[in-house]
């Protein structure tokens, strides 16, 4: 084969975010060979960016039927299940409550509700930001950090380079794959080690909660 022809290839091939990923780190390439092709794709909430914020907040630091079934309640309040802003800001706190939402998640999606209505966090174009505007914008917001703003990022907005460094399932996957399942990396390790999976990070985060899919419990 020509040379010219084998490095057009293999740069065919780095486009694919499992090759890049596999290439970078064999570790990461058993995985990958083990699970198959990364099925992530954006989850963009048919209510839009402020329903898809107000499904992440429910969803924090809750088990997964938990959050479903509180979300489930939440959204029946709304017409057409839908919240808006506005249905949010006029809707009694005690209806929220009796839905399941807590004190805080009451007060986090208000101040969201209210402060995408003051202008203070605009949803409208936010797709056209950085990631990074993304996460200082939405910060704002009570109950908001950089973990929500990520999981906006990549299952919202599909942002394919996102490495949610202080997602414990991440933490735990990347773990498992190199071979210290009980030694956690600290953000600050993780941060340094995601840089070889650039520009891809969100499939490799994505391969790294698969890793603790697969791995049999302890």
């Amino acid at each position: 084969m020509q040379p010219r022809l084998e490095r057009a290839m293999l740069a065919d091939a780095m486009d694919d975010p499992t090759v890049h990923i596999a290439a970078a780190d064999p570790a990461m390439a058993a995985l990958i060979e083990e699970v198959g092709p990364c099925t992530m794709a954006p989850r963009r909430h048919a209510g839009g960016h402020f329903a898809a914020l107000v499904r992440s907040i429910l969803y924090q630091q809750l088990a997964g039927k938990t959050a479903a079934a509180i979300h489930a309640r939440f959204q029946a309040l709304f017409p057409g299940k839908r919240p808006t802003p506005e249905g949010v800001l006029a809707l009694p706190d005690e209806a929220m409550r009796g839905a399941g939402l807590s004190n805080a998640k009451l007060l986090s999606i208000k101040d969201l509700a209210a402060k995408v209505l003051d202008g203070t966090v605009r949803l409208d174009g936010i797709s056209r930001r950085s990631d990074d505007e993304i996460v200082e914008r939405l910060s704002q917001v009570r109950g908001i950090g950089r973990w929500t703003a990520e999981m906006f990022l990549m299952f919202q907005l599909g942002r394919p380079d996102v490495w949610p460094t202080g997602d414990y399932g991440v933490r735990k996957g990347w773990a498992i794959v190199h071979g210290r399942p009980d030694t956690l990396p600290t953000p600050a390790e993780l941060e340094a080690a995601g840089e070889a999976y650039r520009p891809y990070r969100s499939v490799a985060a994505w391969y790294c909660w698969r890793a603790v899919d697969v791995s049999p419990p302890a």
